[in-house]
């Protein structure tokens, strides 16, 4: 099995699933088969929620107040999952939680998730990838028609009941699309995170 749970840079992150609903042309899945600390974070087999609860119950956090899910597949594909394992970080390793998302989580389940994800859910973070929504399918080639709007939707519904939320770009985009990119975090009211591409 894939590393469950890695370390990169300062945090220890949660690789819960390989399911993703988009096919992002720059996603690192395509380029190599770790990062940080895990030799691979390809799953043979996706893990199940109690392999998932181990993981986390037997790992040593010591110097780690956080946990991030993000791997090499979408966390809220495994939504059953992503709640059980946020919920035994928090009351089991006081750990604050965050989950790194495309943002399409309400339509991979079909409802809005926002109110379960806010109970156990410290922050989150949304991938923005583009200005508006012709230029955000052809970046993340999403399995939904109408995936930008639908993603905007999310990050608003998840800044109503989450203190700490956020977008994220990459700093190769070109200048025109960042500034349009903060346009959209102003006019939300939704912080926007600038990551240098690695």
């Amino acid at each position: 099995m894939a590393d469950i749970l890695y370390k990169y840079k300062d945090s220890v992150y949660a690789n819960i699933t390989n399911k993703c609903n988009c096919s992002c042309t720059f996603c690192i899945r395509s380029l190599k088969d770790g990062v940080g600390s895990a030799d691979t974070l390809w799953h043979q087999q996706n893990p199940t929620t109690d392999e998932v609860l181990n993981a986390i119950r037997n790992y040593d956090f010591e110097g780690f107040d956080e946990l991030v899910f993000c791997g090499y597949g979408e966390p809220t594909c495994a939504l059953e999952t992503l709640l059980a394992a946020a919920k035994v970080a928090k009351e089991e390793k006081n750990l604050r939680t965050r989950l790194n998302t495309n943002g399409l989580g309400n339509e991979e389940n079909g409802r809005n998730i926002v109110p379960e994800i806010a109970k156990v859910i410290d922050a989150v973070s949304i991938s923005l990838n583009a200005p508006d929504s012709k230029k955000y399918s052809e970046v993340t080639r999403p399995k939904y028609d109408g995936a930008f709007d639908k993603m905007v939707d999310f990050a608003t519904k998840c800044k109503e009941e989450i203190k700490d939320v956020k977008w994220s770009i990459v700093d190769v985009l070109p200048e025109e699309d960042i500034a349009k990119c903060k346009a959209l975090s102003e006019s939300t009211g939704i912080k926007l995170r600038i990551r240098h591409f690695t």
